[in-house]
């Protein structure tokens, strides 16, 4: 076979300023490296000796980075993102790849170690350091770290060269279970702990790709090093805002340094030191209490600030000489979840509610999906998407399991920002292996995510998975599985909490079918919490309005994009969605999403929007901008009908509701209200109305009237005046004031109902801050034409 020699990119380290939390030095490995590949043979190649065996080809990469990104570069490949290109993608599928870097790296001290570190290796690899095997990754959402020691030449070149096989055609070389064989064409993605969405999702294209997608740092450890802080918070008495903070911490240290080194705890608060205190370390782990008096406490947006302390502590030498330090930010705050197994009004109604420092919190969040299908990519949008949540004022966000576990800088945000996250573990619509080999990986996985998270006081909920213990109920119905016998979901994952985050509740699937609902025949009606998705027809259809679950942790519906983006990830003669023959053109069926055409199967999402849009307004305009501003209307409608319909009923038998979503990963047709280029739809802007931490909102009817409501999601008391006017006639319906209790709802007025069509504007002011809403009365079909005239004459949408 043909040979072709190697490239090899040489530089030479310098120290960073970078420091991690053992106080030693990370030097950056990101950058240019060579990237080589080939059809993978029927026996993968695991060394740089095999490689000499089969033809490869070699080109520039970047780290982090997707190969994807770097065929592109090349002009290998058109941008996948464009039309129908990411179909050719999948003959890609079957390659392997090798990222080779030369560096020199620096003299370290006696007693220092080298340590490779790798933040996200995608996904099955082996590495090399000149020549030796240091190590295997078969994990795509975990870190890896590699002691270099003994392999690494200090002050010369060392070659790095980390071999990738295809995840695709390794995956399918395992057993499958019978339960884990479905009706997608993705089943070689159970075994292997890549994110599930790179196999195919409804809201992603398959896109399996490969890479080192995350940082590569060459780390420098000291002898004497801090290996792990853990905060806890024992308990907080909220009248006196008295907290017991404990603090875990695992030590490195040389046995002679016993005792005769201490650590010094600090906590500070915008720059002002309000504890310190100092142990001797006697041992490699060890316990410190702090005792803080009139404590800041970290809240929820809307129910408090989100309070956060820098908290250091230090390993200090007998003469005063600091060994090591940590450094983190966390937040003094207790977290409970009130649930029951099932639920059965009315007379024994199911709970599910989140309870911070004492005080229950009503739910009113998004999903949060992959920020890009090419995860190297991430880190462009978490600030962006992050603000958009806190201007929705989205008070939690819930991290779907078919995605990656976001880094530190996504809960950091989340921390100062007083948003919750409840964290899926990321697997997704399937009965995964229950054999060793793989529950103990997943193990593994578990304990690497929580001890790296659970510092965050952001981070509120661990869930075992997105929908596995449904997935039973689909095509395997007829077997009656009992999802409780789940060894993954039952036993590992929650012992993982159990033993290293044991103050976090742990959700072991959502939505989660108990043994109690089980032995009710797993009916929907009994679950405390649900994922309502059904036929997806009127968003008032009974499917909606009937639910009787307490919490909601997904609820969507279909909106088109903005032309703008609609030209950007399609190509010019396909923008406009129907043929001749009134069919969807290829673009489209692509875009909405399917896995790939060979499958010969789509989810007919647009099918369903034009429907949705029928069922509004009588018609389906065939002028795009037209039925562009329907769609949007449609889903801006539905998402506000859904989140009012919850906040309406806030405590009686609703505690939340997380809609779906913020915020596409893909250039696709789908239920976010932002597209992957950050295009706001019209329901971004009906969702910001609505999530106001005080809102005034109308109902439907009941007995003949429109329930006027004003619910508070504080915990002071809020006054204010209300205005309702008809918008078609400018007749003032109703104006008082109203005032509500600390954290409740009230009713304001009972508003008599009225025939016709039309929208009631609701302004209402509280101190010198004005609000407006709007409830769309009477029965659909609706005129495309007149509700147009009444956004524009209201104010209530002007396209931004």
């Amino acid at each position: 076979m043909k040979k072709i020699s190697t490239l090899i990119f040489l530089i030479l380290l310098t120290y960073t300023s970078d420091t991690f939390a053992d106080s030693g030095k990370s030097i950056s490995l990101n950058g240019t490296w060579e990237l080589s590949y080939w059809l993978q043979p029927e026996e993968p190649v695991t060394s740089p000796k095999d490689m000499q065996l089969v033809e490869t080809r070699h080109l520039p990469a970047q780290v982090p980075g997707n190969v994807e990104l770097d065929l592109m570069a090349a002009n290998l490949i058109k941008d996948p993102m464009i039309g129908s290109n990411v179909n050719d993608l999948r003959k890609w599928e079957g390659y392997q790849w090798c990222y080779s870097k030369s560096f020199v790296a620096p003299q370290i001290e006696s007693g220092q170690h080298y340590q490779l570190f790798f933040a996200g290796i995608d996904c099955l690899a082996d590495i090399w350091l000149n020549g030796k095997h240091i190590g295997k990754a078969e994990n795509m959402m975990i870190e890896h770290a590699f002691d270099v020691t003994k392999e690494i030449k200090a002050g010369e070149s060392n070659q790095l060269q980390v071999i990738l096989r295809s995840s695709v055609i390794e995956g399918q070389k395992h057993m499958l279970g019978t339960f884990s064989i479905g009706n997608f064409p993705s089943e070689e993605s159970v075994f292997i702990r890549k994110a599930p969405h790179t196999y195919g999702w409804d809201i992603l294209p398959r896109l399996v790709s490969a890479g080192l997608w995350r940082d590569v740092e060459l780390r420098i450890l000291n002898p004497v090093r801090l290996t792990d802080v853990h905060y806890m918070v024992a308990n907080v008495d909220t009248a006196t805002r008295n907290v017991r903070l404990y603090t875990d911490v695992q030590v490195k240290l040389p046995f002679d340094k016993f005792d005769k080194v201490k650590a010094v705890y600090t906590l500070s608060r915008h720059g002002k030191e309000v504890y310190k205190g100092s142990s001797i370390v006697a041992s490699p782990a060890f316990r410190y209490i702090m005792e803080i008096k009139n404590a800041d406490l970290w809240w929820p947006r809307g129910y408090g600030e989100p309070a956060l302390y820098d908290a250091k502590v230090e390993l200090v030498d007998s003469d005063g000489t600091i060994l090591s330090t940590d450094n983190k930010r966390v937040g003094l705050r207790t977290i409970q979840l009130d649930i029951t197994d099932i639920n059965l009004p009315p007379d024994h109604p199911g709970k599910f509610c989140f309870i911070v420092n004492g005080e229950p919190i009503f739910i009113h969040g998004t999903n949060w999906v992959p920020m890009d299908a090419l995860h190297s990519r991430d880190h462009s949008f978490i600030d962006e998407s992050i603000r958009m949540a806190a201007e929705l004022n989205c008070n939690m966000i819930r991290c779907w399991g078919g995605n990656v576990y976001e880094d530190h800088h996504f809960f950091d945000l989340c921390d100062e920002n007083g948003i919750m996250v409840w964290q899926d573990f990321t697997m997704g619509c399937t009965f995964y292996p229950q054999r060793t080999s793989f529950t103990q990986a997943l193990e593994k996985e578990a304990i690497s995510v929580v001890c790296k998270l659970r510092n965050h006081p952001s981070l509120v909920l661990w869930s075992g998975n997105n929908e596995d213990d449904c997935a039973l109920r689909w095509s395997l119905q007829p077997f009656n599985i009992n999802p409780n016998h789940d060894v993954v979901s039952r036993k590992v994952l929650p012992a993982v909490i159990y033993e290293f985050d044991p103050t976090r509740p742990y959700l072991p699937s959502s939505p989660y079918y108990s043994q109690a609902v089980y032995e009710k025949g797993s009916a929907d009606q009994y679950l405390p919490e649900n994922h309502l998705w059904g036929p997806r027809g009127y968003y008032k259809d009974k499917f909606y309005t009937d639910a009787t679950c307490c919490f909601v942790s997904e609820i969507g519906y279909h909106g088109c994009p903005n032309l703008e983006s609609l030209q950007k990830m399609m190509t010019k003669d396909a923008v406009y969605p129907w043929t001749k023959n009134h069919e969807w053109n290829d673009e489209w069926v692509t875009k909405s999403v399917r896995r790939f055409p060979e499958w010969g199967k789509t989810f007919d999402r647009n099918n369903l929007m034009i429907n949705q849009v029928r069922l509004l307004f009588g018609e389906v305009p065939s002028k795009l901008d037209d039925f562009i501003f329907a769609s949007q209307s449609v889903q801006a409608e539905a998402m506000k009908y859904f989140i009012e319909m919850w906040r309406g009923k806030k405590f009686d038998d609703k505690t939340g509701i997380i809609w779906w979503n913020l915020r596409d990963g893909w250039p696709v047709i789908s239920d976010a209200i932002v597209d992957y280029y950050n295009s706001k739809k019209m329901a971004y802007y009906f969702i910001k109305n609505v999530q106001q931490d005080v809102c005034v909102l109308i109902n439907d009817a009941e007995d003949g009237n429109y329930p006027l409501i004003a619910t508070n999601d504080t915990r002071s008391v809020q006054s204010g005046n209300v205005t309702v006017t008809d918008a078609s006639s400018g007749r003032k319906i109703y104006e008082g004031t109203f005032r509500i209790p600390a954290n409740e709802k009230v009713k304001i007025a009972s508003l008599p109902e009225k025939s016709g069509q039309g929208i009631y504007l609701i302004q209402y002011q509280i101190g010198n801050q004005k609000f407006m809403n709007h409830y769309l009365y009477g029965k659909a079909p609706f005129s495309l034409k007149e509700y147009k005239r009444l956004l524009q004459k209201t104010g209530l949408y002007a396209k931004k």
